[in-house]
């Protein structure tokens, strides 16, 4: 472990539950990524990038519910506003999205 946190430094990190409505290739990107419009319930909708086109194709995404940070400030990348994080497992250079294993709610939260 590199940095040991508290539990409330936790606390603060907001983990939602999310289902991907759009994906569309990041062509500004400096690596490849998508583009994902992601609908989180009563918080709205969130746009985010991910790089994940190596084991994730557009139309697998859409619909597919995933875990994000929803309480980053947002991010500018090339030329796009990120206002999310998608969580995945990482192995090498794949990500492996999280997600619940059944149907949630969106917004969900994750702790």
């Amino acid at each position: 472990m590199e940095k040991i946190i508290t539990f409330e430094d936790f606390t603060k990190v907001d983990l939602r539950v999310g289902t991907i409505l759009e994906v569309i290739d990041f062509t500004n990107a400096h690596k490849p990524a998508y583009q994902l419009t992601i609908d989180f319930g009563d918080l709205g909708i969130k746009k985010s990038s991910a790089q994940i086109t190596m084991l994730y194709k557009k139309a697998d995404l859409v619909n597919k519910q995933i875990v994000a940070v929803v309480n980053f400030p947002k991010k500018q990348i090339a030329n796009f506003i990120s206002e999310c994080l998608v969580i995945g497992a990482v192995k090498e250079d794949d990500v492996f999205l999280l997600h619940p294993e059944n149907t949630v709610k969106n917004g969900s939260t994750v702790n």
